[in-house]
């Protein structure tokens, strides 16, 4: 049985809240049954002017190095509890899918053109500052397990160590659908 962490944000927890977590979210958490894993689960009430007390669960599942976040609101925290174990489920049997592909499939080399980096970049106004800075972890994996953790994370971009070469790289979603990836350039001592 996985580990699931229950919390409470401007609600205290009830132990009916705890019960329907750890049965609808262990649930979800059998469809992948790996250790290590483990989930932390945050329950919190919103407060919107246009939308008084609205219930939101997220749900944070951690698979070995992968991660799976998944967001649901309702207007009671039984529905949110209960769509959030749907989504969490529809996530990992993705994720799974994904990975007994991967077993199953030959590895193949993916060249993906990356358009000229400066098409990437827009201007900010000058009155535009640095507001958050974020430390990742990088772990060595393949782009196709990048493409599966960008996915899974619901992000645009994902940064990660190339498994087959050692270099930083970064899988962007383009706004034309697909994906490119950014790969640094490096001068060998021939070109010098």
């Amino acid at each position: 049985m996985a580990d699931i962490k229950i919390s409470g944000r401007k609600l205290s927890v009830t132990d009916a809240m705890r019960d329907r977590v750890e049965d609808k979210i262990g649930d979800a958490l059998k469809v992948f049954d790996i250790t290590p894993m483990s989930a932390d689960v945050v329950l919190r009430v919103d407060k919107n002017p246009s939308n008084p007390d609205r219930r939101t669960c997220e749900v944070t599942v951690f698979a070995r190095d992968r991660v799976v976040r998944v967001t649901s609101s309702a207007d009671n925290m039984e529905e949110a509890i209960d769509e959030a174990g749907s989504k969490v489920t529809r996530q990992l049997r993705k994720f799974k899918t994904k990975v007994l592909d991967r077993r199953t499939k030959a590895p193949k080399a993916v060249e993906t053109p990356v358009q000229d980096l400066a098409d990437l970049i827009e201007e900010a106004p000058e009155d535009e500052q640095l507001v958050r800075e974020k430390y990742v972890e990088l772990t060595p994996m393949t782009e196709e397990e990048a493409l599966v953790q960008t996915d899974l994370l619901g992000h645009d971009f994902y940064v990660f160590e190339n498994a087959t070469t050692g270099l930083i790289n970064v899988i962007y979603r383009r706004k034309n659908g697909g994906y490119g990836i950014i790969k640094p350039q490096i001068e060998s001592e021939d070109d010098k």
